[in-house]
């Protein structure tokens, strides 16, 4: 059985596909297709305060052709939500309506708890008995979890974001509240690790130098952010390789990384290849399985 998630975030909109695998009594999810494309609709709303006819032409194509993607792969069940833009979007109810109408994808516009809420379903699987910091940096909002002994002892949604920090359109105050959070939560008698989740982390990631498999250090993502902050966006595209839709936002993504790892005082950060669309694909599963009893 194959299950989908679609993710309509504030830079990019993604369409992940999953195998269900049963090994026994465990479920498993195996990735099978995976589809992202630069929609920018922060731009809009960061800007304007709303979605503009092109950016709703360009979503309601590019949702066709998801739709059709999950025809092609038989998909059984999928659900699409969307973050920040739309949620910020004086017109983004609107559009999902029209855009479902169009396509028959109904569009879930999703809070900021209920974002983090689905991304720790699949994050907190990744942890062990410590302190850690959940930061997952979206385009337009960025999620702050605090874990011990692998239960979420608080959190909270902050309006800052690699596109709204390069739109300069972060909500006035927002490191601040950041800073504050973060004082007030963590223990700092304790030894803290931070788990990063977001595209651009894991772009970082990738270009660092790692301690294990999936872990390196605050000082390596800092080193990777000021060598890439070196580069114009045009050799960062063409030097680098980076997407353009990537070239732009790594650099303020990696500064709230950076930052709140400091304000927590953790020195190393853990990059599971997790996010919302795992989150999303779990509770589909779980949607399914109970429509599946109830009949």
């Amino acid at each position: 059985m194959k299950l989908a998630a679609i993710d309509i975030g504030s830079n990019a909109a993604r369409l992940q596909i999953s195998t269900v695998l049963h090994n026994d009594e465990v479920i498993s999810f195996k990735r099978v297709e995976y589809v992202r494309f630069p929609l920018r609709l922060g731009h809009d709303v960061f800007n304007f305060g709303e979605l503009t006819p092109e950016s709703e032409a360009r979503t309601a194509k590019l949702m066709q052709v998801y739709k059709l993607l999950m025809e092609l792969h038989e998909v059984e069940d999928y659900m699409a939500c969307a973050t920040s833009a739309m949620r910020e979007s004086s017109n983004g109810h609107e559009v999902a309506k029209r855009i479902e109408a169009l396509t028959g994808i109904k569009i879930h516009i999703i809070d900021g708890s209920k974002e983090a809420e689905l991304i720790n379903n699949v994050v907190v699987q990744a942890l062990d008995d410590r302190q850690f910091l959940h930061i997952d940096v979206g385009g337009g909002s960025t999620e702050l979890n605090l874990y011990k002994n692998r239960q979420k002892i608080n959190s909270k949604s902050f309006k800052i974001g690699s596109v709204r920090l390069l739109e300069g359109k972060e909500t006035k105050g927002a490191w601040r509240k950041i800073e504050d959070w973060v004082e007030d939560n963590v223990d700092s008698s304790e030894e803290i690790t931070a788990v990063g989740t977001g595209g651009n982390i894991s772009k970082l990631f990738n270009l660092a130098s790692k301690t294990s498999e999936s872990e390196t250090t605050r000082v390596e993502i800092e080193r990777i952010r000021n060598h890439i902050a070196g580069f114009s966006q045009e050799d960062r595209i063409n030097k680098l390789r980076l997407n353009a839709d990537r070239a732009d936002v790594i650099v303020p993504a990696a500064d709230i990384y950076v930052s709140v790892m400091k304000w927590a005082g953790a020195n190393t950060i853990i990059v599971p290849d997790l996010g919302l669309k795992d989150g999303i694909i779990q509770l589909v599963y779980s949607q399914w399985k109970k429509k599946k009893h109830l009949s």
